[in-house]
């Protein structure tokens, strides 16, 4: 098995990356405006690339995995850093490298722009929280009065009924 086959799998990884780096920008955009529906439909499309990721993902394990029998390294000890020690080819070096340091920028970047989605989401939690406890006021924020003036009223109900 060639660096090529794992050079092309982490080409692949970072093209899904970069399609959910822009799905995740879209989604900055969608909670902005509030629509739910566009939100739905971005999720639906969010879900194909992580499934494209994952199978991604899979073919890559099974190159490295591949790799490391012909080169008899343990698969548990074929990390990148392996690799490049490993590697003669100072241009397969380089293109791994470089890949490799570009797929990395990538997810760092796809996990702020989901913080700030995380954040943006809560916001909205709980100002959709704030405006129902606006509309539903309690029994107490209700009464004008002095609550000292108050005695046994405990257990009245809004209405009362001998009035």
């Amino acid at each position: 098995m060639s660096v090529q086959t794992i050079i092309q799998s982490l080409e692949r990884l970072v093209s899904v990356h970069v399609e959910l780096l822009a799905i995740s920008q879209d989604k900055t955009e969608i909670v902005k405006e509030g629509s739910v529906d566009k939100l739905q439909a971005l999720l639906v499309k969010e879900r194909k690339q992580i499934r494209l990721l994952e199978q991604a993902e899979i073919k890559r394990q099974e190159s490295v995995e591949a790799w490391a029998k012909n080169r008899t390294i343990a698969v548990n000890q074929a990390t990148i850093t392996t690799m490049l020690e490993t590697l003669e080819d100072e241009a397969e070096q380089e293109a791994l490298a470089s890949v490799t340091t570009e797929l990395t920028k990538l997810i760092t970047k796809l996990k702020q722009q989901e913080q700030l989605n995380q954040a943006l989401l809560n916001q909205s939690m709980q100002f959709v929280q704030l405006s129902l406890d606006m509309l539903n006021p309690s029994i107490n924020n209700l009464n004008y009065g002095n609550k000292s003036k108050e005695t046994g009223s405990t257990g009245r109900s809004l209405f009362d009924s001998q009035a």
